[in-house]
């Protein structure tokens, strides 16, 4: 089953929803309260992530980058990687190739 178009609770304060997925690309979108975290994790996945709204610190292989509005950042297969929200009602933009199954077919 897929849950394209869901929201659900993510880690403590975080929340996403799938928007869409083709044969080899993946949208989502990720709402964070002040403070809240996207622990540290890895994937196979190559990632982009673009600051909706808010500011974020990112750390990717253990170096930390600052992201606020407008801004995107890329993040490499295989890296171990987590989010900080920095401001209240943040919120990020996810880009996944290939799709996320993991995420989708819950």
């Amino acid at each position: 089953m897929s849950n394209l178009g869901v929201w659900e609770p993510a880690e403590p304060g975080v929340k996403r929803c799938i928007l869409n997925a083709a044969a080899s690309l993946m949208m989502m979108e990720v709402h964070f309260e002040e403070g809240a975290e996207g622990y540290e994790h890895s994937h196979v996945h190559e990632q982009m992530s673009y600051c909706l709204r808010g500011s974020f610190v990112f750390r990717i292989d253990g170096k930390e980058y600052a992201l606020s509005a407008g801004q995107s950042i890329a993040i490499p297969p295989n890296a171990k990687h987590g989010v900080t929200a920095l401001e209240a009602n943040s919120a990020l933009l996810d880009v996944f190739t290939p799709i996320r199954e993991d995420l989708l077919k819950r």
